[in-house]
C-alpha cells in the first residue's frame, strides 16, 4: 500500500492508523508561528463509526487504502440486514441496514448503489445521489403564493420529511438529493 505524508491528507481518503481503517472526514492544514506546520485529521473508523482527531506533521508517513468499489443491486432485507447481488458474478452479500443510516428509506427495490471493499470486506455503501420519491402529503397549492425563498413540508412515500416549494403537490414525483436529504427538482 501506498505510504503518503502527512500533509497529502485529503477529506475522503481512507488511511489506516492504529491497527483500523479510518476515513478523513474533515482536514484543516495549520502553520503556527512557531514550529512545523502540521496537520489537523478528523477520521470515522469504518468498522465501529467512533471518531478520532489526529495530528499529523508533514514529515510523518501513513498508509493510504485504496477500497475496491463494485456495484450492487438491492433484493430485500431481512432481520435488519440488506441483502445485495453483485450485478457481474451474481453473488449475494448481506450488510447490516445501519450503514447506510439516516439515508436507509431512500433505499428502494432494484436500485444499484455502489459498496466499497477492503479485502471482501463491504465497509461502506453509497446511494445514487439523486432518488425519484413521491409526495404522500403536503399542503395544498396555494394560488398566488410566490416561490420566492418560501418552503413547505411534505411527507414522502418512504416516511422522510423534506422541505418542499410552495407550487409542488401531493402524488407528485420529485427527486431528491441523498447526501443532502433536500428537494432537488421535480421528477
Amino acid at each position: 500500500m501506498p505510504k503518503i505524508n502527512g500533509n497529502e491528507i485529503r477529506p475522503g481518503n481512507v488511511l489506516e492508523h492504529n491497527g483500523g481503517l479510518w476515513s478523513a472526514v474533515k482536514v484543516d492544514h495549520v502553520k503556527p508561528g512557531k514550529g512545523g506546520a502540521f496537520a489537523q485529521v478528523e477520521m470515522r473508523n469504518l468498522r465501529n463509526g467512533s471518531k478520532l482527531n489526529e495530528r499529523f506533521r508533514s514529515a510523518d508517513k501513513v498508509e493510504r487504502v485504496r477500497l475496491e468499489q463494485k456495484d450492487q443491486q438491492f433484493l430485500y432485507e431481512d432481520d435488519g440486514m440488506l441483502i445485495f447481488m453483485d450485478s457481474e458474478t451474481y453473488e449475494q452479500i448481506q450488510l447490516s441496514a445501519e450503514l447506510l443510516g439516516d439515508r436507509r428509506p431512500f433505499l428502494q427495490d432494484g436500485m444499484t448503489i455502489v459498496v466499497e471493499f477492503h479485502e471482501n470486506e463491504a465497509l461502506n455503501a453509497t446511494l445514487p445521489q439523486k432518488v425519484t420519491c413521491r409526495i404522500a402529503e403536503t399542503e395544498p397549492v396555494v394560488k398566488g403564493q410566490t416561490a420566492a425563498n418560501s418552503f413547505k413540508p411534505a411527507v414522502l412515500d418512504n416516511g422522510v420529511k423534506v422541505m418542499v416549494p410552495p407550487f409542488v403537490g401531493q402524488d407528485e414525483d420529485i427527486i431528491v438529493n441523498t447526501e443532502t436529504m433536500e428537494y432537488s427538482e421535480r421528477a
